[in-house]
């Protein structure tokens, strides 16, 4: 099976790599997509180096085939999982803003998507972002709620991405459930 793994713009991005680490280490073969923003906070190598694989990160990159990476990636891949998911993503996903790679591909995505969202307290509860969440839950997008903790800000609050070890485990759940359904045909 093929994940692929969104990761946009957030401190929470370190928190990225170990799951992707988890991910190869499981024999999943895992494809790395990764915004403008999320480049500020961790590099395009370090996920190169845990996947043995190119990342994408622009639309527009040269790709084998010429269908376009979104649609290229989107046709192989089991799960699309957006970790971390920041508000200004969540965002263009309610809306279904398509203006860069990563979110062109969920809106080619044919497989399942979740998404592990991060961000301060104050941003969590803001009603526009509960709202944007409501709408991609609407749409049929898994949320892997955030845990309550220590954020780079300095509070404590709810906001903190789910810890790799608990987004590997629904990512496992949702790929044994597609199995079993597929099995069952």
């Amino acid at each position: 099976c093929e994940v692929v793994v969104g990761v946009t713009g957030g401190i929470a991005a370190y928190k990225t790599a170990e799951l992707t680490s988890q991910l190869v280490q499981s024999g999943v073969r895992t494809t790395v997509v990764m915004t403008r923003a999320a480049e500020q906070f961790i590099g395009a190598t370090t996920f190169e180096a845990l996947t043995g694989r190119a990342v994408y990160r622009n639309l527009f990159d040269p790709v084998d085939e010429f269908q376009g990476a979104h649609i290229g990636l989107a046709r192989r891949a089991d799960l699309l999982v957006i970790a971390p998911a920041s508000a200004d993503f969540l965002a263009k996903m309610a809306s279904g803003q398509a203006d860069d790679l990563l979110s062109t591909l969920v809106l080619a995505m044919m497989a399942p998507v979740m998404v592990a969202p991060a961000m301060n307290t104050a941003m969590w509860n803001h009603p526009a972002v509960q709202r944007n969440l409501q709408q991609v839950r609407d749409d049929g997008v898994t949320v892997i709620e955030p845990e309550s903790g220590w954020l780079s800000c300095g509070q404590v609050g709810a906001g903190r991405m789910a810890a790799p070890a608990v987004i590997l485990e629904r990512i496992r759940q949702q790929l044994e459930s597609a199995d079993n359904s597929t099995a069952a045909e």
